[in-house]
């Protein structure tokens, strides 16, 4: 059965390049980008992982963790790595999931039978501190993830858990947000004192609450 969101995140123990985890006391109280690749030594995976690593700065200022699982095994993985780290003028420092016998995989749907019975497609679930599912994408094998896309993403959940918004299409961190209509209009100045702007009834905006 598919994840939806607001699932919460199936837990699991795995064997991964640092080791055995439980995936639920990995989060703790974190946010989790976790994402697969259909196998390792794979050229369009090899970028990924090498982008992830660059993005360490950027996930660590928002409290986000990386995991990454290839249903190749843990000894692989790690010769792997090395490829990456030169050829991609990184060090990987997050977790692969070793999912040899592809437990997880099934779990979470990682597996589209009519794109490939055995590789995982490149999954992508951001999961909350709440170890509930927040956001998942899915990408076509050939074509490799928009990190900076999985990034605005991220910023537009946590901006959105806190207060009462919604961000509009393209929006980037410190652009204006749309307020939810469930606010009447006479109560925004309490609630955004930054001001905001009526386009129509229904489409308010103010600038970004927590800058």
């Amino acid at each position: 059965m598919s994840l939806r969101l607001g699932d919460e995140a199936p837990n699991f123990k795995a064997q991964t390049t640092i080791g055995e985890i439980d995936f639920h006391d990995y989060i703790k109280d974190s946010w989790v980008v976790f994402f697969s690749h259909p196998s390792d030594y794979t050229p369009v995976c090899t970028t990924e992982l090498g982008r992830t690593a660059k993005l360490k700065s950027e996930f660590d200022k928002r409290g986000v963790k990386a995991i990454a699982l290839s249903v190749d095994n843990v000894t692989d993985h790690l010769n792997w790595i090395k490829d990456i780290n030169e050829t991609q003028q990184t060090e990987v420092n997050f977790p692969v999931i070793a999912d040899e016998d592809r437990h997880i995989s099934e779990l979470y749907d990682m597996i589209h039978p009519n794109a490939s019975l055995t590789a995982t497609v490149r999954s992508v679930f951001i999961i909350g501190p709440d170890k509930k599912i927040k956001l998942t994408l899915t990408y076509p094998a050939s074509t490799g993830r928009n990190f900076d896309e999985i990034l605005r993403v991220i910023d537009s959940l946590q901006l959105t858990a806190d207060y009462q918004v919604a961000t509009p299409a393209d929006w980037k961190h410190g652009e204006d947000v749309i307020v939810v209509p469930a606010i009447k209009t006479e109560d925004i100045p309490a609630k955004f004192p930054k001001g905001f702007k009526e386009i129509k009834p229904y489409l308010r905006t103010t600038p970004q609450p927590n800058l």
